[in-house]
């Protein structure tokens, strides 16, 4: 039998605009789902449920009056009435913003994100806020405002990060998608551990303000879905700039959106494949080549070129990344009488960060720009690129936190060495869910694109996604 977290957010809007379903039924069956299992999962810090229960009695009135007058097909906005939580690194107004951080732990948003204001906008009901590491920084997300966030397909692993709450809520059925961000893997990495599709957009696409910086252009929102089609039209969505944004992405033509590509041929495409990876020691597990190669037969069968190439940069790049990681660690308002309160990791990231001069900044990023022009050349051959999403299966929740902060640091890397290049490039990037081990975890596979070519990205994972469907597939606490 069918239940309503089986259902995708296009079909919830759907079932909506049509009046199968109501969205204060709908939001009543995830609030519930949220209220049992969060605990497990470790999904939300903050559930909204006065705001979500407001939100879905308003959502009903206005689909009830669009229906009677002959118009809910038109005029309703697209995700009327579907829930879709937000990510604790984003503002919400008048909701509790964490950054995964007790220091934050009582700080209240005065506005919205961008991204949440066109989220609004297209009618979400907001849940609640998804779990984050402290300030977004590592690749997993275990911190003192809640427990871990894990996995759902294996409840003693991590479920990524940063937005390791938010894949998390999705896996587990907490919410059919969810807005994540992403600056050194943080949508790819927890949707390969979470069995999930998400998209890591072009820099430019998404305006990062009104108060985050977009100085590095590394960081970027995006979506995490179980379907392309919600992960399309939540970028259709989520898409907007705004004056001050640093980098800007021009808009598909009139008349196109992301979501029509998902229902769009590819045609024969010409897709680059590399195991190599830039972080030394980087040792890539065998389950996770067989993912790749997998997906390279898979790719090869629907009619595409696939060509093994030379990455087109090497190891020089991640001391570069690093300082800007460091500096980046910085940001966060901290008053020095309270850096011990921060956890072991933040302090470490944030100490190097300090020592970081103006001009070793400023050097990074221009040679970081120096490699990427070249490499992007190169890259522009292709229509897509493939490589693992990362290094190895799902690891054990504390695994990065049982070392100290220099080795964590060096866990990380070797953990997922291959996503930062696209945050550094800009380039958009997908995580396809397209493996099991004989465990049952899940292990993905990562596509990246031109820079400003989602749309190619999105056909072609439709196009898979229809060869060899996930979506149907779920842990069992489902």
């Amino acid at each position: 039998m069918t239940q309503i977290h089986d259902l995708t957010a296009l079909e919830l809007a759907a079932a909506i605009r049509e009046g199968q379903l109501s969205p204060v039924e709908i939001t009543d069956h995830y609030l519930d789902r949220i209220d049992r299992l969060n605990s497990r999962t470790g999904a939300f810090y903050t559930v909204t449920a006065d705001l979500a229960k407001e939100q879905a009695a308003a959502a009903e009135k206005l689909a009830a009056e669009s229906r009677r007058a002959g118009e809910a097909a038109t005029s309703l906005p697209a995700l009327a009435g579907v829930p879709i939580p937000v990510k604790d690194l984003n503002m919400v107004a008048g909701v509790r913003m964490t950054l995964g951080s007790t220091i934050f732990a009582d700080y209240i948003a005065t506005e919205d994100d961008y991204v949440v204001a066109e989220l609004r906008k297209a009618g979400i009901v907001i849940t609640g806020k998804t779990a984050t590491p402290e300030f977004g920084l590592p690749c997993y997300t275990e911190t003192k405002i809640g427990p871990p966030a894990r996995t759902p397909w294996d409840l003693s692993r991590s479920a990524g990060g940063s937005s390791g709450g938010a894949a998390a809520a999705v896996a587990a059925g907490l919410a059919p998608a969810a807005q994540g961000s992403d600056g050194g893997g943080s949508i790819r990495i927890p949707a390969s551990v979470c069995g999930l599709f998400g998209i890591k957009p072009s820099r430019g696409r998404i305006s990062r303000g009104p108060l985050m910086p977009d100085l590095s252009g590394l960081s970027t929102d995006g979506p995490i879905a179980r379907t392309v089609a919600d992960a399309a039209l939540l970028l259709d969505i989520m898409t907007c700039n705004y004056p001050g944004d640093m980098y800007i992405m021009p808009p598909l033509p009139d008349g196109e959106t992301f979501l029509g590509h998902a229902g769009r041929d590819p045609g024969k495409l010409r897709i680059g494949r590399s195991l190599t990876n830039v972080v030394p020691g980087a040792e890539v597990h065998d389950d996770c080549v067989a993912a790749y190669e997998d997906a390279s037969k898979l790719l090869a069968d629907l009619g595409h070129e696939v060509t093994d190439v030379e990455l087109p940069f090497g190891p020089d790049a991640v001391p570069m990344f690093e300082l800007l990681w460091y500096s980046m660690a910085t940001l966060a308002p901290i008053d020095p009488a309270q850096e011990h309160e921060l956890l072991p990791l933040t302090r470490y990231l944030r100490g190097k960060g300090l020592k970081v001069s103006a001009s070793e900044l400023i050097f990074a990023q221009a040679y970081l720009q120096g490699v990427m022009r070249p490499a992007l050349a190169a890259l522009n051959k292709y229509d897509a690129f493939l490589s693992p999403t990362l290094a190895s299966p799902p690891v054990p929740v504390g695994y990065f936190d049982e070392v100290d902060p220099a080795e964590n640091f060096e866990r990380q890397k070797r953990f997922a060495p291959y996503a930062a290049l696209y945050n550094i490039s800009g380039q958009p990037a997908v995580n396809l869910p397209l493996y099991w081990d004989a465990g049952g975890l899940p292990i993905g596979v990562m596509l990246a694109g031109r820079l400003g070519d989602e749309a190619t990205l999105i056909s072609l994972s439709a196009q898979v996604e229809a060869a060899r469907p996930w979506r149907d597939r779920h842990p069992a606490i489902w």
